[in-house]
């Protein structure tokens, strides 16, 4: 049993999707192998003592590694042109895990104000508990995030597009600030997915995705993922996920492998849906603010088309009515479905408020631009005529 010995780093992408990372057992089967087992065997005590070490390459423990896991770590390493990639069980225990694990008590981050409602309970909640200050910025403004440094700041965390305003930050711009004060840089990359953002290349030290969403991308399996330098990875980060066990299953690796090589088939079409969704949805003059990334009025237009190379899936808007008119709209759709996932091949809609943010106050809500007659929709691959169809007969015809 053995990693394919073909460097893909010359390959496009798409080709890298399909083939990078790929394990053979003695069987030389042509889709990965699902390895199902707790633990493995050693040849001797020396052996045994030698993968402990890591002097002995090989496989000790479901919980330290596994051979369908490594394949998907080592095959999105390749696609995100990151040295090394760590897979857990969930997006947030990714978040979690690159968060964490670098910091200690007496440390201080900075993350940007407009942040999934489980990102800022990391940031803003969870870190303190243990000693670690956490400062929250306007992620669009470099000078905040400049301001915000103190001699103790070790971190830096932001999504871009944010969850759920698709507020876009100027990566290369944090980026060389954190590099000037020797500050890690975690990135988010979830709503813009890897094939239209290269965070790493942008100057991040982390990437880190929820590869529910777009990875799997067919509302299956949970799971998440940690990419960047070995230096960062293999270090805290790896002690971390060992020690603490937030192992990513090998059926849900597996699952993931297999869309992988779908991945940009999948992402394009959604992509060119959103656009003449949301092209649709500018053109209804009772609603007040919709917000896509390929938008040339989009507020952050010119980092877009410097830093992302297609658009998100996903749509925000408001509809009029507040809470009564959000709820109004959503209940009246027959073929978009009520849901708070996202990056699914079937189209989703949810209300931030009472659902992803609705533990924080309306203060806090509105300083996120998260208000009550806020809509995320996340665009699947349905036909954009037919999706248009279902919104035109929920806004009323």
């Amino acid at each position: 049993m053995s990693i394919e010995a073909a460097d893909t780093s010359a390959l496009h992408p798409e080709t890298r999707l399909v083939h990078a990372g790929t394990l053979r057992s003695q069987f030389g089967e042509t889709s990965e192998a699902l390895f199902l087992t707790q633990g493995h065997v050693y040849d001797s005590a020396e052996q045994s003592e030698g993968r402990f070490l890591n002097t002995d390459p090989g496989f000790q423990y479901g919980r330290l590694s596994n051979p369908t896991v490594a394949m998907l770590e080592q095959r999105m390493a390749a696609f995100e042109g990151a040295e090394t990639c760590r897979a857990t069980a969930t997006g947030m225990a990714a978040v979690t895990a690159a968060v964490m694990a670098p910091v200690r008590a007496g440390d201080h981050v900075v993350a940007a104000r407009a942040l999934f409602g489980s990102c800022r309970y990391v940031i803003e909640d969870h870190l303190p508990r243990y000693g670690v200050e956490s400062t929250l910025v306007d992620g669009t403004d470099p000078s905040a995030w400049r301001a915000a440094i103190k001699p103790n700041t070790k971190l830096f965390f932001l999504e871009s597009p944010a969850n759920p305003t698709l507020e876009v930050i100027d990566i290369a711009a944090v980026a060389a600030i954190a590099k000037e004060a020797g500050i890690i840089l975690v990135v988010d990359n979830v709503f813009a997915t890897p094939l239209f953002q290269r965070p790493l290349e942008l100057g991040a030290d982390l990437v880190v995705y929820s590869a529910t969403k777009h990875i799997d991308g067919q509302g299956r399996c949970l799971g998440g993922l940690i990419l960047g330098a070995k230096a960062l990875i293999e270090g805290d980060i790896q002690t971390y996920l060992r020690q603490t066990g937030p192992a990513l299953s090998p059926f849900n690796a597996w699952v993931m492998l297999k869309a992988l090589e779908t991945l940009p088939l999948r992402i394009r079409q959604q992509a060119q849906n959103a656009a003449a969704v949301a092209k649709w949805l500018k053109s209804r003059k009772e609603l007040p603010h919709v917000a896509f990334i390929g938008d040339p009025e989009h507020p952050q237009a010119e980092i877009i088309a410097r830093q992302m190379s297609g658009p998100s899936t996903l749509i925000a808007f408001e509809v009029a009515g507040g809470k009564q008119g959000a709820f109004r709209f959503l209940n009246r759709l027959r073929l978009i479905r009520i849901s708070n996932n996202l990056g699914d091949a079937k189209s989703l809609i949810v209300h931030p408020a009472t659902t992803t943010h609705q533990r924080f106050t309306p203060e806090v809500r509105a300083s996120m631009g998260v208000g009550d007659g806020l809509i995320r929709l996340s665009i699947g691959l349905e036909h954009a005529d037919d999706l248009i169809a279902d919104l035109q007969q929920a806004l009323g015809g």
